[in-house]
């Protein structure tokens, strides 16, 4: 089983947020692949498909970003899904929007989801896929930027990063990391 997990706020009021990228990036996958997060577990929603037999569950934390770690350890551990085999999806502050970066592995950074998720699982050891954003902008609060509505160009160019996002991943479930590396990453739009 492979599990793909992109992180976010649950709620309405942050539906549309930078920091809802993650979840963004999973829905759209899930609407690539018909699939409905009809399951309510181990504190997140969840939808599966399978690719060649490989059985793909698609996750959002319900937790809100800051403890995600609780619902993806709970799903690794339940599921005994080996870390190679999750795929985390979230936004990224040090990437300039429009970009998009995957890595086999890493330390969490200045993301509160990802220390979440790397403190609960004692490892980095897992792929992720990281959504540029932007850094906030002179005089903003960082947890005000990332939490503030998408609008303008900057929700053009993320929805279109998301796309790229949700790709990334089925392209990693279907052909392995290696090649989605080659494929995907890309800088972005300079800031």
């Amino acid at each position: 089983m492979i599990v793909i997990a992109g992180l976010g706020n649950p709620g309405l009021q942050y539906a549309a947020t930078r920091h809802n990228v993650g979840f963004m990036a999973v829905d759209r996958l899930a609407r690539d692949k018909g699939v409905a997060f009809n399951k309510s577990e181990h504190h997140g929603k969840t939808g599966f498909y399978f690719d060649g037999g490989e059985k793909v569950l698609l996750v959002k934390p319900q937790t809100y970003m800051n403890e995600s770690g609780r619902c993806v350890r709970e799903i690794v551990d339940y599921y005994k899904v080996d870390l190679s085999d999750l795929i985390v999806i979230y936004d990224d502050v040090d990437l300039a929007p429009g970009g998009l970066r995957i890595r086999k592995k890493g330390g969490p950074g200045t993301h509160n989801g990802m220390r979440s998720i790397v403190d609960e699982l004692g490892s980095g050891d897992f792929p992720r896929i990281r959504i540029g954003i932007g850094s906030q902008p002179p005089g903003w609060d960082l947890a005000d930027y990332v939490l503030s509505q998408l609008g303008g160009d900057d929700r053009r160019v993320i929805d279109d990063t998301v796309a790229l996002a949700a790709e990334a991943a089925a392209l990693m479930v279907e052909q392995g990391i290696d090649l989605a590396m080659n494929r995907m990453n890309k800088t972005g739009r300079e800031e």
